[in-house]
């Protein structure tokens, strides 16, 4: 059984920590990390911050190095090209069978979520960053599922590093957080209507509005 702090697992807390140690830069990337130091760092047991990590690694905030070694992932301007290339495609088709396709509670979660973003945008603080990244995370699975293709998601799961998604919230200036928000509710607003090509075109500007802030070295 996971040891529990409060009304939260343990796990779930080390998780947290953690990821916020990333996003923050605290943790720098290809910095290397281990169980015994995360566990001082975040003051919790080794247990918790093993699979803490075992899901970091998963979602792409850690990688594995040489022999046994993990380290803080990183990805070059380079290496983000192609991926944001290929969720460009994925993306704005799933938003477009999500058009034709999403439920009516679908379409009410992703208005929920829409509105959280919205109301934390501009970010104060980290709670504020917090909020809106697990939302965007959120937002985007549900569009995924409501697009009713496994097939679809198998490769969006392939394709998309929650990291790096993560991640470039913290690139982002104002307005860019700002424009971002309004693409959700955008997009929602199209999934909405049934409008598979305003859909498509919304989720393509707010991918590659993504990728220019992820690789423009802010």
């Amino acid at each position: 059984m996971s040891e529990m702090t409060g009304a939260k697992p343990a796990a779930e807390m080390a998780y947290e920590s953690i990821r916020a140690k990333i996003l923050s830069g605290e943790l720098e990337p290809a910095a290397r990390v281990t169980e015994t130091a995360l566990a001082k760092a975040v003051g919790l047991s080794r247990t918790p911050v093993r699979e803490a990590m075992g899901r970091l690694l998963m979602e792409g905030f850690l990688e594995r190095g040489t022999g046994y070694s993990t380290r803080v992932a990183g990805v070059s301007p380079e290496e983000m090209k192609p991926m944001f290339d290929v969720r460009v495609r994925l993306e704005s088709y799933a938003a477009g069978r999500a058009a034709r396709l999403a439920t009516d509670a679908e379409i009410a979660s992703l208005r929920t979520l829409a509105d959280r973003m919205l109301a934390h945008t501009p970010p104060r603080t980290p709670e504020d960053f917090h909020i809106i990244s697990t939302a965007n995370e959120a937002f985007h699975r549900t569009i995924y599922t409501a697009a009713r293709s496994p097939r679809l998601v198998a490769l969006l799961s392939m394709a998309v590093d929650v990291g790096v998604v993560a991640r470039t919230y913290f690139q982002y200036s104002e307005a860019d957080l700002i424009r971002s928000a309004r693409h959700h509710s955008e997009i929602t607003d199209a999934i909405a209507a049934h409008a598979p090509a305003w859909a498509e075109s919304i989720m393509t500007a707010h991918v590659e509005a993504a990728a220019a802030a992820a690789t423009s070295g802010k």
